[in-house]
């Protein structure tokens, strides 16, 4: 594996400052970008080694605080293992986070986010990936989305409400997409049913977005969280595959 360097930076946005973590390949030479969205528990020790793994393929990565304007991170108080079936008080209060981003405020952030990327010297030219964890596969779809132009792969696992009814839904802006996509679903999702997969589908083929999506067997919404009861070592590694597969080919 390759030796990664982490380092806690400061993003400017056009709604304030962003506080995130980036990781890199220790060699000093710009690599692909990829924008990881964190899930609802945040920017921590766990999503900081997933982004020092990804690192370690070759990547540089930015994980970014996506509730900073409510604070910086940790935004609520954690423990070192997370099972919201015994502490659902940790569920109710991220609320008050959580309702700090809306999906227009998320798009800006993205734009910021990217900027920054693009402008790093680790970085390479061209466009990013995206990736985005249980709420950031859905901000992983919109930034695909919204940014077509400067993203040619994003994915999203056990990712929440991607196509549901709403007239804001992510799974709306297929049509603009230009990526390469893969969402790799948890058959066990409450926040992710068959039938909302199967209009995210149907949407991304109508539009003639390449795509690839898969249903994990026996996985839980949050099956790559290993600091969670949700945790799939299994799914988490087929995860690992899927990504890299696409960022390698895409990027």
């Amino acid at each position: 594996m390759t030796a990664v360097h982490g380092s806690t930076v400061d993003i400017p946005t056009p709604d304030g400052t962003a506080d995130a973590y980036l990781a890199h390949p220790d060699d000093g030479a710009p690599h692909p970008a990829v924008l990881f969205y964190m899930d609802a528990f945040g920017l921590r020790p766990h999503l900081k080694s997933m982004a020092d793994r990804l690192a370690s393929a070759g990547y540089t990565v930015l994980v970014s605080n996506v509730f900073y304007r409510h604070g910086r991170a940790p935004v609520v108080e954690l423990p070192e293992f997370i099972d919201p079936a015994e502490r659902p008080e940790i569920i109710q209060s991220l609320g008050p986070a959580a309702r700090t981003l809306t999906p227009v405020g998320a798009m800006r952030d993205a734009a910021g986010y990217l900027d920054w990327l693009a402008a790093a010297p680790l970085t390479t030219d061209g466009p990013a990936g995206v990736t985005g964890y249980c709420m950031g596969a859905g901000l992983a779809l919109r930034t695909a989305g919204t940014h077509p132009d400067r993203v040619a792969a994003a994915a999203g696992f056990h990712g929440a409400y991607l196509a549901t009814e709403a007239p804001d839904s992510p799974h709306l802006l297929a049509d603009r997409i230009t990526a390469e996509l893969y969402f790799g679903h948890a058959d066990q999702d409450s926040t992710n049913p068959a039938e909302h997969i199967d209009r995210l589908d149907k949407a991304l083929t109508a539009a003639g977005v390449r795509h690839r999506t898969e249903v994990y067997a026996g996985a839980h919404h949050g099956f790559t969280q290993a600091d969670t009861a949700m945790y799939g070592a299994e799914a988490t590694e087929r995860h690992w595959e899927a990504l890299l597969d696409l960022l390698n080919r895409a990027l």
